[in-house]
């Protein structure tokens, strides 16, 4: 366990220790413990091993055993203790912005308020503002900080995060002062949510790009400044973390700060075993540092070649590296077309002309137009008339536009029991059929598996579109069976949808490692509704990335030829 992470757990011991109105000088003794341990160049499982500990400033020899206890075995008994003690309410009430942990033990021993609901309750009723050292006002901001934390906490969208975490690096980078800068954690990791924002810098000078991550102007709260940490909260609710270092430690605090747990974990173990200790700080044979200019020479010194952030999740990505089997992961520039986009002719905002040639700006050489059918009534579906005249729209344009081909698609509801929105003979005249569920979502697994296995089965499906049918943060994906689903998409020869939307990400990273270990190809769609939507291809490649996906495992990777061929092969085999 590194000092940062001891440090995290000291502090969390000191508010545990507020919250039960224990004495502030004990309190401040935790406190200030992790912050000299946080400062300290030497790693306190270092020390912890020597019997050194006590030589820290502030750690006595019960706190020493605590911390020994920490690191030997990844918990500390008084900790778990008084974590039993503590409310889960009370947990949740710390949350609220501006609101410390003294007041909330002062809250819960005269109001007996015990939780989020109780305190709100207590503020509206008048309660609170009657309490000495509290008022009106105090009541009023409670009440504010109830509002903000019901309106903002949690996760959000990785779309969210990146936009976050990117508009603060560019602001961090103009700088002066600061010489590299990355966004780091779970948005590097580009996971599908985030709970905050994580950047790195390097800096002679720590109060230059703490000053200018202060005053960003999309930050609403600065929640801490240490010298090496700044904390805030942002105007969209997620959280922000600047960590400064010298530059010579800029690429071990990446990689540490990128995470994951588990990764980071991982390669502690790897460099013991290599004889060395790797830690935020740097890497060290015995006391000497080994210089590594970059994440590249990091990993090079542990005898690995450079892992992408995408994979860092502690999941085998090490042994992959270990034996030279880490995949080439697909880049977006691998993509050759993008597939399953809307138009006017349903409930897309633009023209066919138009999503032509904002594909073709972008350096696709075809698309593949997929409105939906008939029965999505809500979004306008085509009946077969009007998927005619779409033929014939697609035809007209196809001979007049340069350097972009569009395919004749469709995104076609999947009904109740697997059959689908078209009959045969309509579905045989497209180039690409997307089938999707959009309706009946309480079906049991067997049921839902079943009637997508039943959609399958059908030749002319060529791609199973977001599989599960997930909304990140609004809804979960209906039930399904997903080893069943591929191996139906093996029998069948279908392909695989990885919907780009922000929103829904399916099918999720974790599953498509296994569609991909079984050869079932990808389709990385942006599901577009409109020319700036096809922009979020981005989302979807990082997704793939994080499931190891090359280029040749996904199906608008192929070039047109190939990709007609197989379409050609499946249905012919159907």
């Amino acid at each position: 366990m590194d000092n940062s992470a001891i440090a995290d757990v000291l502090d969390e011991m000191a508010t545990l220790m507020e919250l039960t109105g224990a004495n502030a000088f004990r309190c401040n003794a935790y406190r200030n413990a992790g912050r000299q341990i946080e400062r300290m160049d030497a790693s306190a499982a270092d020390l912890s091993d020597s019997g050194e500990l006590t030589g820290v400033k502030g750690v006595g020899d019960r706190l020493a055993a605590s911390i020994s206890e920490l690191v030997s075995t990844g918990r500390m008994q008084a900790y778990d203790d008084l974590r039993a003690s503590v409310p889960e309410g009370l947990i949740e009430v710390l949350e609220i912005p501006g609101l410390g942990a003294k007041r909330i033990h002062t809250l819960n021993e005269s109001l007996g308020v015990a939780d989020v609901d109780a305190l709100e309750k207590a503020c509206v009723s008048g309660q609170v503002e009657k309490l000495s050292g509290f008022g009106k006002k105090t009541s009023d901001k409670i009440l504010e900080g109830i509002a903000f934390l019901q309106k903002h906490r949690g996760r959000f969208l990785c779309s969210t995060a990146l936009a976050q975490a990117n508009a603060m690096l560019h602001h961090l980078q103009g700088v002066d002062g600061v010489q590299r800068a990355a966004v780091a954690g779970s948005v590097r990791r580009c996971c599908e949510t985030s709970k905050d924002v994580d950047i790195v810098v390097s800096s002679s000078d720590a109060s230059a790009p703490a000053d200018a991550f202060v005053a960003f102007p999309g930050v609403a709260q600065v929640t801490g400044r240490g010298e090496t940490k700044v904390s805030v909260v942002l105007e969209s609710g997620m959280t922000a973390d600047l960590r400064i270092v010298e530059d010579e430690a800029f690429p071990y605090a990446l990689h540490h700060f990128t995470g994951s747990k588990e990764h980071n974990t991982q390669m502690r173990q790897r460099a013991k075993s290599e004889g060395l200790k790797l830690n935020e700080y740097g890497l060290f044979r015995g006391g000497t540092p080994v210089a590594c200019a970059n994440e590249a020479a990091l990993f090079g010194s542990l005898g690995l070649p450079f892992i992408p952030p995408e994979l860092r999740e502690g999941a085998g990505e090490i042994e992959l590296g270990e034996s030279g089997s880490l995949p080439v992961l697909v880049e977006p520039s691998d993509l050759k077309g993008t597939l399953h986009v809307h138009t006017r002719f349903s409930d897309g905002r633009a023209t066919v002309e138009v999503m032509a040639e904002t594909a073709r700006d972008l350096g696709y050489a075809y698309i593949a137009i997929c409105d939906h059918s008939r029965a999505a009534a809500y979004a306008n579906g085509m009946p077969p008339e009007r998927v005619r005249e779409q033929w014939e729209e697609i035809e007209r344009i196809n001979d007049a536009l340069e350097g972009i081909t569009i395919l004749k698609g469709i995104e076609v509801d999947i009904l109740g029991d697997g059959r689908l929105d078209y009959d045969d003979d309509l579905l045989a005249g497209f180039d690409l059929v997307v089938a999707s569920v959009h309706s009946q979502f309480s079906m049991t697994e067997a049921q839902a598996t079943q009637r997508v296995v039943n959609a399958m089965a059908n030749p002319y499906v060529d791609i199973l579109g977001h599989p599960t049918g997930r909304l990140l943060l609004s809804r979960e994906g209906y039930p399904l069976n997903v080893q069943e689903l591929f191996s139906a998409a093996v029998e069948y020869s279908t392909a695989i949808e990885l919907n780009s939307n922000p929103r829904r990400m399916d099918l999720d990273w974790r599953h498509l490692k296994g569609a991909a270990s079984q050869r079932i190809p990808i389709a990385v769609n942006t599901d577009a509704h409109g020319p700036e939507a096809l922009q979020v291809m981005d989302y979807g490649i990082g997704a793939a990335r994080k499931a190891g996906l090359r280029a040749a495992d996904v199906l608008n990777a192929w070039d047109l030829p190939t990709l007609l061929e197989w379409k050609a092969a499946r249905t012919g085999a159907g």
